[in-house]
């Protein structure tokens, strides 16, 4: 019988960032007026400001950057992994 332990290779790809905090304190604008004036909830607003998203759902983007007149690349980053 074949031994069925599943090799489990990590590799750090790196990370998006969610730079909506940073925006909002440019501009001036409140979670709760982006949540209102894109027809999002609150709370799903608020993981972005947090840096918390963890599936991109491009239609909200779509709304913040209608929103906040910007670009989606003003509110996500990419940043390389460490090379060691």
């Amino acid at each position: 019988m074949k031994d069925l332990n599943p090799v489990v290779i990590l590799v750090n790809y790196g990370k998006i960032n969610v730079n909506l905090r940073k925006i909002l304190e440019e501009k001036g604008v409140t979670r709760h007026h982006v949540a209102s004036a894109s027809g999002t909830r609150f709370e799903v607003i608020d993981r972005w400001y947090r840096n918390e998203v963890e599936r991109m759902d491009l239609d909200i983007l779509a709304r913040i950057c209608y929103v906040l007149d910007c670009k989606p690349e003003d509110i996500i980053s990419y940043e390389k992994p460490d090379k060691k």
